[in-house]
């Protein structure tokens, strides 16, 4: 018992510092992830999960998976189908079908597989994982329309192509199971009945729970986690494993419905999802056997050699023609299809059902997705910036600042970050508040930035840092507290709240950004120096006029904002480490009429506002 406590110790602590180590090196996680699967599996045997777990191991792995597709599920939204490119949708209907097509055929002719493995195989790999292409769209920069095609066909294929894959799993085990047409006829309908019918009804029994005030806001997440899991588990009564077909209907269900609470019941799931994508990915991993890699011939090497170099781009190619897309962007999105996590994990549960109603070659279908994931993950990893570099569809923009609330000091700033060329956009609701914004030709959207169409109409991976300069110390709170998830903490930054005499009239320390200046600037503040004249300023410094004779410099109160590296980087004063060095250049607010002289002790040309 305690060895067993020690080994689920051990996977947890494993799992979520692989994913640690991945977020700080700026890896996918599914790398690290596999090592430690392998060493604590194959290569030391240390681990050996259905040994160590008995029969539990496989419910444990089938809820897991349940979980992690119903997850899954609910980052569907219809409504981003609809308005995603003509490019995109081609790919999602035209090209998963002729991928899942090809795929088996070659799985069967040239990895050797039975067409039952085959097929289930086929439908698997449509997949690509956004777990995977996210940190790598991250990394390579892409331009904005090649970086949206790959986002968005893995953020919908995802889901879509787990439900290709319960679907031919399920056909594959009504066929192979030997019934009698006559049992056919009732188990069928009525499988599909309670998977596709019991997923939506599920779905909207929660939302009218939720809306009518049915449930506290603390037990919500533990009601549905309830549900999904009941509802898994009555499903499969009717038919085996078609409870995860009526997981991931009730996670497109719950995306597509109003509920006040989805985000926060997203962001728990998104939790648990890491915790149990690392485990299981873990365990799978070291469920393979020296056995099952040496199994892994030429004809492995051959079959992940046709998909990557010839059935997706293909498939690419026919779907895309005639879309807009260039033949750039098409090259790229025939080559980027790195699978992840839920290929991996759905392969595992499947092989191991198909060799317990005796296809001999179901456990070799883990083997063989290994193999795919493996070869993309780093084939595509390392091979995505060069490329895209080759084909010019590399952004020559740097790590971009969106500015939620508009006004005279928010334009001065974004005309001062566009001279740079630095990407900016300013956010506001008020008409008005954009108006000198629009003059200056800078980019501007016109809504809140907290709605969900928000979200559709602005391409958030452009931005690397929020600035909250409204004129309302409750919402920049709010903004900064919504974009630090996304962002990340560090990277959401605000001005400073009116001075409250009462602790009553203070927000709570929990909510907010960071302070965009280590002095207390806030709206009104800003707006008088505006009106007097201040303007922002950049100097560059040297080696003889380091940061220490630059501040010197500075008699006139000046507000040190951020500096930004030889690289593009740009580090915020409020959150710096270390002071800037030579070559890095300084961003102050500051009144007119001192940049000149300061400009001259650096011995650098003045570039104030």
């Amino acid at each position: 018992m305690h060895d067993i406590a020690l080994k689920i110790a051990i996977v947890c602590a494993a799992g979520i510092g692989a994913q640690w180590l991945a977020w700080r090196l700026r890896l996918p996680a599914i790398v690290l992830l596999l090592a430690a699967g392998f060493l604590a599996g194959p290569a030391t045997g240390f681990l050996d999960p259905a040994k160590d777990f008995g029969e539990i191991y496989r419910p444990l792995i089938s809820l897991a998976v349940a979980i992690i597709l119903f997850e899954g599920g609910l980052t569907l939204n219809f409504k981003e189908i609809r308005e995603t490119s003509t490019t995109v949708r081609r790919i999602i209907l035209f090209g998963g079908p002729l991928v899942w097509l090809m795929t088996a055929m070659a799985a069967h002719s040239i990895a050797g597989l039975s067409w039952t493995t085959a097929i289930v195989l086929g439908a698997i790999l449509v997949v690509t994982g956004p777990t995977v292409i996210m940190p790598l769209l991250r990394q390579a920069q892409l331009s904005s329309r090649p970086a949206s095609i790959l986002r968005w066909e893995a953020i919908v294929n995802d889901p879509i192509g787990a439900l290709l894959a319960v679907l031919s799993f399920e056909t594959v085990l009504i066929l192979h199971g030997g019934h009698h047409a006559s049992e056919l006829a009732i188990r069928v309908p009525l499988a599909l009945l309670i998977a596709l019918g019991g997923g939506w009804a599920a779905a909207k029994f929660l939302q009218w729970l939720f809306i009518r005030g049915h449930v506290a806001e603390y037990l919500k997440v533990p009601v549905l986690l309830s549900v999904l899991l009941v509802a898994y588990a009555v499903t499969n009564l009717a038919l085996e494993e078609a409870g995860l077909l009526t997981v991931t209907v009730m996670g497109i269900a719950l995306a597509n419905t109003r509920l006040a609470s989805l985000s926060e019941i997203r962001r728990f799931k998104e939790t648990i999802t890491i915790l149990l994508v690392s485990g299981v990915f873990i365990l799978l991993t070291a469920s393979l056997t020296i056995a099952d890699i040496q199994a892994l011939d030429w004809r492995t090497v051959a079959f992940v050699a046709s998909l990557l170099f010839v059935i997706r781009p293909l498939a690419i190619f026919v779907a895309t023609a005639g879309s807009g897309a260039t033949w750039q962007e098409r090259l790229l999105t025939g080559w980027i299809a790195p699978r992840g996590i839920v290929a991996v994990a759905v392969s595992g549960l499947f092989g191991a059902t198909l060799v317990d109603i005796g296809v001999a070659d179901g456990n070799k279908m883990v083997a063989v997705t290994f193999s795919v994931v493996v070869a993309t993950i780093i084939l595509h990893g390392f091979s995505l910036g060069p490329l895209a570099a080759a084909l010019d569809l590399k952004s020559a923009q740097k790590p971009g600042v969106l500015i939620v609330g508009g006004s005279r000091w928010a334009t001065a700033l974004a005309r001062k970050l566009s001279e740079l060329e630095i990407p900016v956009m300013i956010a506001d609701r008020n008409w008005n508040h954009i108006s000198d914004a629009r003059l200056a030709n800078v980019p501007v959207y016109f809504g809140e930035v907290l709605s969900e169409e928000a979200h559709h109409a602005i391409d958030f991976n452009r931005f690397s840092y929020l600035i909250a300069a409204g004129d309302n110390d409750a919402h920049n709170a709010l903004v900064c507290t919504d974009f630090g998830l996304e962002f990340g903490r560090s990277h959401v930054f605000q001005l400073a709240p009116a001075k409250s005499e009462s602790e009553r009239h203070a927000l709570n320390f929990t909510l907010g950004g960071r302070p965009l200046a280590n002095e207390d600037i806030s709206y009104w503040q800003l707006q008088a120096n505006e009106i007097a004249g201040w303007t922002f300023q950049v100097t560059t410094l040297t080696e003889d006029f380091g940061f220490d004779a630059y501040l010197q410099s500075r008699s006139d109160g000046a507000i040190v904002l951020f500096w930004i590296r030889p690289s593009g980087k740009i580090v915020f004063a409020s959150t710096a480490a270390g002071e800037p060095s030579a070559e890095d250049r300084v961003l102050c607010y500051a009144p007119a009429g001192n940049e000149v002289r300061a400009a001259k002790r650096a011995n650098a040309p003045d570039e104030s506002n």
